[in-house]
């Protein structure tokens, strides 16, 4: 009777365990939570290329971000502030259509988000994403990963697969902290299945109502040698114009 009435409990509290556990779409929204403010926001992003250790380019700009009410992803205008030859020149990404702005030409170009902008980093990597509006997320497991700062910490795994083709990135691997849903660490690949770059993220510092990751260091998938850190600082909360965020407004943008 008692092994019955054990195999009627474990029966009856298993659903309440599994429809309690997050699913994996709830956990990298949760992460992409953690990564984005949700109210439209501006912040500093310095890029720093080293090469064998040894630092080779830099490039500082300053990017304006708000969720499109339409489709639920950000909509970023990124202004470019150092080196002096690129001050002035902008980037916009609305939904996946990307565009680049010359002040000198005044021409404004198509872009991808996989084109490398400096280093490891790509267009993409420095406009603000929600990766759960782009990607299908599934969980292929609970395990240990060490993190940015070379320590230990239980994540949830998961396999992101690509919703269409026009996104960063064909397929990603996330490790996500178990315990606060912070992204840890990210494994990007091409189409091919060809390991792209590694990324960490770190630095955790109170950001506009959290704990937001600061830094982000960025690996060659191929040159563990070629590393990009970006940095992001100087968050503010602020209003931002839909005009900023439509190609023809380009020419006439001028920064508050």
């Amino acid at each position: 009777m008692k092994a019955v009435f054990a195999l009627l409990c474990s029966l009856l509290l298993a659903p309440t365990l599994v429809w309690g556990a997050p699913t994996a779409e709830e956990i990298l929204a949760a992460s992409d939570a953690i990564r984005n403010p949700g109210k439209p926001f501006s912040v500093t992003v310095t890029l720093t290329e080293f090469q064998a250790r040894k630092q080779v380019d830099t490039s500082t700009l300053v990017s304006y971000s708000r969720i499109n009410q339409t489709g639920g992803q950000f909509s970023s205008l990124i202004r470019f502030v150092q080196p002096a030859r690129d001050a002035g020149k902008l980037m916009l990404k609305n939904g996946n259509d990307m565009w680049f702005y010359d002040p000198v030409s005044k021409a404004s170009v198509r872009l991808s988000p996989q084109q490398r902008l400096l280093g490891q980093a790509s267009n993409g990597d420095v406009a603000t994403v929600n990766l759960a509006r782009d990607y299908k997320a599934s969980l292929a497991a609970t395990e240990a990963v060490q993190d940015g700062e070379g320590k230990s910490r239980s994540a949830h795994k998961l396999m992101l697969t690509a919703g269409s083709p026009d996104v960063t990135y064909a397929s990603i691997e996330m490790w996500v902290d178990a315990a606060n849903n912070q992204p840890i660490k990210a494994k990007f690949f091409a189409e091919s299945a060809r390991l792209l770059k590694t990324a960490f993220y770190r630095k955790y510092q109170p950001q506009l109502g959290t704990d937001r990751p600061t830094e982000t260091v960025i690996i060659d998938g191929l040159n563990p040698q070629s590393v990009t850190i970006l940095r992001l600082s100087d968050y503010v909360a602020r209003a931002i114009p839909d005009t900023w965020f439509q190609r023809d407004f380009l020419p006439r943008f001028q920064p508050d």
